[in-house]
């Protein structure tokens, strides 16, 4: 049962109610051509969604994947900061308001937002959706121009939410430099393929070199472990699907998984995961095998090992049964925060 109060029921309210108004197949038909977009290789330096109708399939085909996987990457964060809460909040590239609706539901509270993007019709959409949730409704929806001109006001927290895929290099070390220079906290998001995690890591180094630490997927802020070209690093989000997106794709489970690769960064003090479950669990006969990145404690790097969690280990086999890939293992193990 919904519950007008939780955002991602809120949010997934007011999708379904755009769809109504909006014919089945000139919404997918929207849809298969924002795809295609969005797949293609090539940096667009003009906005990708032209009108009303782009806009309500876009929103109804992919909020609801980037509400989750932003989510997804606010809470790694959130357990790193503990007691930390953003005093404002600014969503670069934000379209529709995803990003927003997601740090919504990490923290409580109104705080100032503001969401810049370069299509005036999703800032339209977006805050038509926000009248849905009473702590989104003074968010500011300000048309800007995403690139090497970006100007960010200062702020707790910057979101960059499947936005680098839509620029071309420099264009995407302004963004994450000007994110670095407003902001005492940058989430950056993009979709888990190795192109995506590619630019997370990208923006990592860039964050990094900016003074920042990483708070989340990462043990620590030192290199990734794996080779490139080797594998990436992502993770997955379940989301529930819409009739629209039973109806583009053609499937018949109630669900999909958003894959996605993400760093959170920070220069507030940090207490990031001792390790992190980068695969899905393997559940065997009496015992889990799980795919970890790790700090080791005779190095200051970070590796990735496999560990075998057996009945043997009593409790810790019970929550190695319940680990999810992305959570921080162990559970409820914390480090002393760094500066």
């Amino acid at each position: 049962m919904n519950d007008p109060a939780n955002p991602a029921d809120a949010l997934r309210a007011a999708l379904a109610d755009l769809v109504d108004g909006l014919p089945p197949r000139q919404a997918a038909q929207a849809v298969e051509r924002l795809i295609a977009n969005y797949r293609g290789a090539t940096p667009t330096d003009a906005p990708i969604l032209r009108d009303r109708a782009d806009v309500v399939a876009y929103a109804a085909y992919r909020m609801p994947a980037t509400f989750a996987a932003v989510r997804s990457a606010l809470a790694a964060f959130a357990d790193a900061v503990p007691g930390w809460v953003p005093g404002s909040h600014v969503d670069v590239g934000g379209g529709t308001g995803a990003a927003t609706w997601a740090a919504g539901a990490t923290w409580d509270g109104v705080r100032p937002v503001t969401v810049l993007d370069w299509a005036e019709p999703a800032l339209a959409l977006g805050r038509e959706i926000a009248t849905a949730h009473p702590a989104l409704r003074d968010v500011r929806w300000q048309r800007s121009r995403i690139g090497a001109a970006l100007t960010i006001e200062s702020t707790d927290l910057v979101t960059v939410s499947y936005v680098l895929n839509e620029l071309t290099g420099p264009d995407r070390a302004a963004l994450v430099d000007a994110a670095a220079t407003a902001a005492r906290a940058v989430v950056i998001v993009e979709a888990g393929t190795p192109d995506g995690y590619a630019r997370v890591i990208e923006a990592r180094d860039r964050l990094i070199s900016a003074g920042f630490q990483v708070a989340a997927p990462c043990p620590h802020s030192a290199a990734c472990p794996i080779v490139p070209g080797t594998d990436w690093c992502h993770f997955a989000a379940r989301v529930s699907r819409s009739s629209l997106h039973r109806q583009v794709k053609g499937g018949s489970l109630a669900y999909e998984d958003e894959k996605f690769s993400y760093v959170a960064a920070t220069r507030l003090p940090v207490a990031p995961a001792p390790s992190r479950v980068v695969r899905r669990p393997q559940i065997r006969k009496g015992q889990v095998l799980l795919d970890l990145c790790e700090t080791s404690p005779s190095s200051p790097h970070e590796q990735l090992r496999r560990r075998t969690v057996t009945k043997r280990h009593g409790d810790l086999y019970k929550a190695a049964r319940d680990a999810d890939w992305g959570d921080s293992w162990p559970p409820s193990e914390g480090n002393p925060p760094t500066q």
